[in-house]
């Protein structure tokens, strides 16, 4: 849904206005469009693209130096008339010619056509080229009744670089038309767009299903299939496209995976992950690859997948600088770092330096098997905690704490396999958690997990006064680095009460078992109790007032997690 909307009917010319009024360091406005606002080269072939609005970047976005001249631009997924594009491509025109190049649509080929007739009758070479590069919308037998979408970004770049060359008008379209042979596109819509004004969208998907072989005008796919996961979709995009390729296409292409209107780019660097693991498995070189929105159709969830299988006649058309408002390619300003450069992908590694203890070795043990157990735990209450974490902060509690605990438990369940004692179990099980969690609370856990492990050692016995000392380590780690009192609505609000009854318990002689029933308990009330609080630091300070009658969710979760290790000690354990 389009949502910011003055008169529906003035949409396309505001949304150009505004266009032309944030870029005029690239563009000038002339009737029917936008030209460079740059000087070209005299006597170099002009090329002019164009077509309805809605799909920006394109058309607007890709004028300037080394793309195209000038853009005419229609109303929303409409044409533009006959008169528009001759009025653009007359004043590009720099007297060796002018390409009027476009996307395969009916209405663009009637009135784009009619601009070139007008312009020959003025004298001017007017020249038509037309891009096919859809493999949904027609069979390869019929390639010209294909209908062009993303794949226009890179075609029109690569005719337009062998224009700002210098070639003749003959040689730019000899490169538009191998180009135009070379590139091919699929897509596939999660939902339909919605026009500016309109209460329903052109078309809808059901939900779970995707449209497969979408157009960029608000067409529906051909036929409707699962969602799947982001992996099966860059499959279905790759396999299909595999299936259509050029003549002689060699191994080496360039890839441009694009969103078309609302997939986000974090889902598109996910897919593309995918992209190129099954064009790697398919014995394809990604020469060059590039994310991002190239071709939209107002609001469409979806994505389209274009290859360009690289020659040497239009690699280098396709790798020369540009630069305009949504696309821009040049040399880098400093030198590629030297050949062999080799960085560590992955988190350090774990070690046990020395093993620990029989008695820090059987702590370990039950710290894995702790840890183990709160996994689970915070696996089942990922929703209900992230859920509570939404009323007034961001909502990714659960899901936080749901990656920190597992990295750690199999962090701590490595360890401890291999001998490590407690510190080193919960220093690296602390480390994994903050690694994989992410947030302040990621962060807090894992610094007040070794501290916990620090005040531990690797020798020395486990017993309820040594558990108090590495539970009061934990707590000053935590408020230390958050700098949270308690009061403030956050997890010390339970962690503290925690601590002081299980100092109390293990000094009043109590088992370790004992103490731990006695603190988890009091952690669990604490954290109910914060329901009263009003929040006064972190992001639910800002909507303080909504969290009232709702209890903190990092103190909700130290109350099941404590919980959850005291119900490990067998009542008879020792002190």
């Amino acid at each position: 849904m389009t949502s910011l909307v003055n008169d529906p009917a003035d949409f396309p010319k505001e949304l150009v206005q505004g266009f032309i009024q944030a870029n005029s360091r690239y563009v000038r406005e002339v009737f029917g469009g936008v030209v460079r606002s740059t000087q070209s080269k005299p006597g170099k072939v002009a090329i002019v693209t164009g077509g309805g609005t809605g799909h920006y970047p394109g058309f607007m976005g890709w004028v300037g130096s080394g793309l195209v001249d000038g853009a005419v631009t229609g109303n929303i997924f409409s044409s533009p008339s006959g008169s528009q594009a001759y009025s653009v491509a007359k004043a590009v025109d720099q007297g060796s010619g002018v390409i009027i190049a476009f996307l395969n649509y009916a209405g663009d080929v009637l009135h784009f056509g009619q601009a070139a007739e007008q312009l020959r009758a003025d004298g001017i070479d007017a020249r038509e080229a037309v891009v096919t590069d859809d493999v949904a919308s027609a069979p390869i037998t019929e390639r010209h009744k294909r209908r062009g979408i993303t794949g226009g970004l890179p075609v029109f770049k690569m005719a337009s670089a062998a224009a700002e060359a210098g070639l003749s008008i003959d040689e730019v379209l000899e490169v538009f038309n191998r180009a135009n042979e070379r590139v091919r596109t699929f897509g596939v819509a999660f939902s339909g767009c919605t026009l500016p004004g309109a209460s329903h969208p052109l078309f809808e998907v059901a939900d779970g299903t995707i449209g497969v072989g979408l157009g960029v005008h608000g067409e529906p796919g051909i036929y409707e299939t699962d969602l799947g996961t982001a992996d099966e979709v860059a499959q279905l995009l790759v396999e299909r496209l595999l299936e259509d390729v050029p003549e002689n296409p060699g191994k080496r292409v360039a890839v441009l995976l694009n969103g078309l209107g609302s997939a986000k780019y974090e889902e598109l660097f996910v897919t593309y992950t995918s992209v190129t693991k099954h064009l790697n498995a398919a014995g394809i070189e990604i020469v060059d690859g590039e994310v991002g929105e190239f071709m939209t159709s107002l609001d469409m969830g979806g994505v389209s997948l274009t290859l360009i299988w690289l020659d040497d006649t239009i690699e280098p058309y396709y790798f020369a600088p540009c630069d305009t408002p949504a696309y821009k390619r040049g040399p880098l300003l400093d030198p590629l770092l030297p050949e062999g450069t080799v960085f560590n992908t992955e988190p350090e590694g774990l070690v046990v330096r020395a093993p620990g203890s029989s008695e820090s070795q059987a702590a370990a043990q039950h710290i894995a098997r702790g840890l183990a157990q709160v996994k689970t735990l915070l696996a089942e209450k990922m929703e209900e905690l992230g859920d509570l974490d939404a009323i007034a902060g961001d909502g990714d509690h659960g899901v936080g704490m749901e990656r920190g605990s597992r990295a750690a438990a199999e962090a701590a369940e490595w360890l401890a396999a291999e001998g490590a004692g407690a510190q080193s179990t919960l220093v690296g099980a602390g480390s994994r958690w903050s690694e994989n969690a992410g947030g302040a609370s990621g962060a807090l856990w894992g610094a007040a997990l070794a501290a916990a492990g620090n005040a531990l050692g690797d020798t020395d016995i486990v017993d309820a006064a040594a558990q108090a000392r590495a539970i009061r380590a934990f707590i000053d780690s935590i408020l230390r680095l958050g700098g949270a009192q308690v009061g403030d609505k956050t997890m010390v609000c339970a962690q503290v009460p925690f601590a002081d009854a299980f100092e109390a318990a293990a000094a009043d002689g109590k088992s370790a078992a004992e103490a731990w029933a006695i603190a988890a308990t009091v952690a669990t009330t604490a954290a109910a109790e914060t329901a009263q609080l009003e929040p006064k630091i972190g992001r639910a300070r800002v909507l303080a007032q909504r969290s009232l009658g709702y209890p903190d969710p990092g103190a909700v979760s130290f109350g099941m997690i404590v919980s959850t290790m005291a119900a490990l000690f067998e009542p008879t354990s020792a002190k």
